[in-house]
């Protein structure tokens, strides 16, 4: 069926649990769908035989699966997604056990609900590596990436690495919205003095 063609060798499901895994993403909630055109729809046989093959792989990348959520749905009609489906008495819920501690219930609501949002790691030093730069008319030279780590303020003075150019801050924008600060997750454009767009590139690090 559709799972063992995502799951085969060269298969989505399997690319992108390792992608996931690849870029950092920590947490990680499997959402068995389809289960209304299952033989028999809604069938627990065929939850557990998935639940059972992802989890041994997800395993493998690096994922402990008794810290994913397995839920059974059917997005196409609404099962288990906000509301306990009538269709699968079979399932008592998810459970998941992390160190930050356990979470359980019976829909993919409050799955999503469980993940816990990142520390984002404001106190350390600013590092802003650089996705592109830009020259922007009426504006100047506008920087673009994302903060990893730091603060990063109009008015506050960055150097860019390795080729330590020393600038001063005039705006920070994200969506076209100035910002007073911007924080780890950010992915923000920033405009500086006196540096033309041929000096920086991308890959550059800005810092304070």
């Amino acid at each position: 069926g559709e799972f063992e063609a995502g799951i085969s060798k060269n298969g989505q499901t399997r690319e992108h649990a390792l992608l996931a895994f690849t870029l950092g993403v920590k947490q990680l909630i499997v959402g068995v769908n389809k289960m209304d055109s299952t033989e028999p729809p809604y069938s627990e046989a065929r939850f557990e035989e998935i639940k059972k093959e992802v989890s041994s792989y997800i395993k493998k990348i690096g994922y402990n699966p008794a810290a994913v959520a397995f839920v059974p749905i059917s997005g196409w009609n609404g099962d288990n997604m906000l509301e306990v489906s009538e269709k699968m008495p079979w399932f008592k819920g998810w459970a998941v056990e992390r160190k930050e501690g356990k979470a359980d219930g019976k829909c993919l609501i409050e799955a999503l609900d469980a993940i816990l949002p990142p520390s984002r790691p404001t106190d350390k030093a600013l590092r802003l590596p650089l996705q592109d730069v830009y020259k922007i008319g009426g504006i100047g030279t506008v920087p673009v990436g994302r903060v990893e780590t730091g603060l990063l303020k109009p008015g506050m003075v960055v150097v860019f690495a390795p080729a330590n150019i020393t600038t001063e801050v005039k705006s920070v924008e994200m969506h076209h919205e100035a910002l007073t600060e911007a924080v780890p997750g950010d992915n923000v454009g920033f405009n500086v003095k006196n540096v033309s767009v041929k000096e920086l590139r991308r890959g550059f690090v800005a810092g304070d």
